[in-house]
């Protein structure tokens, strides 16, 4: 069975232990790992190279998960005893908890005792409890949660899911998209990524339909994450859920009483707990930590010592801390930019439409002032499609994807003006007639300068002269054979900048159009 600790601890003296902070969450949402307390737990001598059991409790916030936890602490001091609750009348310590609608737990903490187990193969692991922040208090961003769920989940062997009185909807596509947190942030595995999660549903209030307790947990769990004739979402987050985890199982519990959930001055004393919750305690807890039913940490098929476990703590955090990962988006959120989304695109369905009609395929080539215009008419167009759709978000959610489709439609017009140029001969024929016409004047300079006894001037023509012929006679083979386009390009950049030199006024409305865009 257990190994014993130095001393045999009754309810409160837990105390002389103590919980440990090892993920900080900062004021501006970011987290620190405390690196030098987790190695002073995990990289004590006597734990270090025991492979390690990693039992985490997750779930919202003011849902009783420290309170559960200290219970759990009470049976790994108390494990020689039948009567491992301890005395009726002490008040329940360990993690810090207390009753109340503000959070207690922040990040993620780990009691400071590594407990040592003999498993019925005589192998002797070490057994690490951790306590996290519930999810979804007024304090915290989706993000927070998002990470400290899936943290724990990567971290831990067993995962308890605290849930209260019924596995709704919400709670499954919660856990899909904490999840999936998660498994961005591990490498591709073959394997299912984590490990065992246990459905704990606290406050169950049907036991003529499913009995308190494992057998029944299993039942109404089967129901709930059913694969059947659903909607393809409620399908897929089910899917999500099996794929994830290589165990999945549930226990029921009844409501503690009264005079737990109205007492203020309540401190977990059991006289004062509810007779049925206690009598499925007694199964709970023992069903989660008897050394036959933990389960080792693996990663990749590789069991983890508590030395190994320190390394993926460091290594989990850094990809948490970075910008590796996408921001995980409430459903509001994602729903509002899907929608914001949708009239961009049949904005600029409408603006593509209506310029095809004007400058598109086979149309003739249109004067660049009549095409600006008729942009400039038809881009107004899609700017009131996408502002006549109702969206979600706000106006000021909406503004920037306003901003997104403007620049866009701007972009796609650049391409409409290259392209209606494409239609224009000369422009088509722009460079070999700069070049013939550099030639020709050349070739009269020279001759002219060359009578009047300028033999400089005339050497000088004669070589540009040459240097355009053999220039023309490049590109003519570029064009033909489709080889050196970058040479081609530049030709092409040279003969458009001596057009415009030569022809600046004639061309300055064409010039004005495209760098307008």
């Amino acid at each position: 069975m257990f190994n014993p600790p130095p001393l045999v601890l009754q309810g409160p003296s837990v105390t002389k232990m103590s919980m440990t902070g090892v993920l900080l969450v900062k004021d501006d949402h970011t987290f620190e790992l405390d690196e030098a307390a987790l190695s002073r737990i995990l990289l004590a001598e006597e734990v270090r190279d025991r492979e390690v059991v990693a039992i985490s409790v997750a779930g919202a916030f003011r849902k009783g998960k420290s309170f559960l936890m200290d219970f759990m602490l009470r049976y790994m001091y108390n494990h020689a005893s039948e009567t491992w609750l301890g005395d009726a009348d002490a008040p329940l310590t360990g993690f810090s908890w207390r009753g109340g609608s503000e959070r207690e737990t922040t990040g993620i903490q780990i009691w400071s005792e590594v407990f040592l187990v003999d498993k019925p193969d005589g192998r002797k692991v070490a057994v690490l409890l951790m306590d996290t922040q519930g999810t979804f208090d007024s304090q915290s961003t989706l993000r927070d949660s998002a990470t400290v769920f899936a943290l724990s989940t990567m971290i831990s062997s067993m995962q308890v899911y605290n849930i209260s009185q019924n596995v709704q909807e919400d709670d499954l596509q919660h856990l899909q998209l904490f999840t999936e947190y998660g498994r961005l942030a591990m490498e591709e595995t073959f394997l299912k990524p984590f490990q065992s999660m246990i459905f704990l549903v606290r406050d169950w209030s049907f036991p003529y339909e499913f009995p308190y307790g494992q057998e029944g947990g299993m039942k109404f769990l089967e129901k709930r994450l059913k694969v059947k004739n659903q909607h393809e979402e409620l399908q897929n987050v089910r899917k999500h859920i099996h794929s994830c985890f290589t165990n999945i199982s549930c226990f029921l519990m009844p409501h503690p009483g009264l005079k737990v959930a109205t007492n203020p001055l309540f401190d977990g004393r059991i006289t004062e707990i509810d007779g049925d919750f206690l009598n499925n305690l007694k199964v709970l807890v023992p069903w989660l930590l008897s050394p036959r039913n933990i389960d080792v940490k693996e990663i990749n098929g590789s069991k983890i010592t508590c030395r190994g476990l320190v390394e993926y703590f460091k290594a989990y955090i850094k990809i948490y801390q970075g910008e590796e990962l996408p921001h995980p988006k409430s459903m509001l959120q994602a729903t509002a930019e899907a929608n914001n989304l949708a009239a961009v695109a049949a904005a600029k369905d409408l603006y593509n439409k209506k310029m095809e009609e004007v400058c598109g395929g086979d149309r003739p080539f249109l004067a660049p002032s009549e095409l600006q215009a008729r942009h400039s008419t038809i881009r107004e167009e899609a700017l009131q499609v996408f502002r006549g759709v109702k969206k979600m978000g706000g106006e000021e959610f909406s503004r920037r994807y306003l901003q997104q489709l403007e620049g866009e439609i701007d972009e796609v017009f650049v391409q409409y003006i290259k392209h209606n140029d494409s239609k224009n001969i000369f422009h088509a024929a722009r460079t070999p007639a700069t070049l013939f016409v550099v030639i020709f004047v050349m070739y009269v300079a020279a001759g002219i300068t060359g009578f009047v006894g300028v033999d400089i001037i005339a050497s000088l023509c004669n070589m540009i002269l040459g240097l355009a012929l053999i220039t023309l006679c490049t590109w003519a083979y570029i064009r033909y054979s489709g080889e050196y386009r970058e040479l081609g390009a530049v030709i092409d950049q040279v003969a458009v900048s001596i057009y415009r030199a030569v022809f600046r006024h004639q061309n300055m409305e064409i010039n004005q159009n495209i760098n307008r865009n």
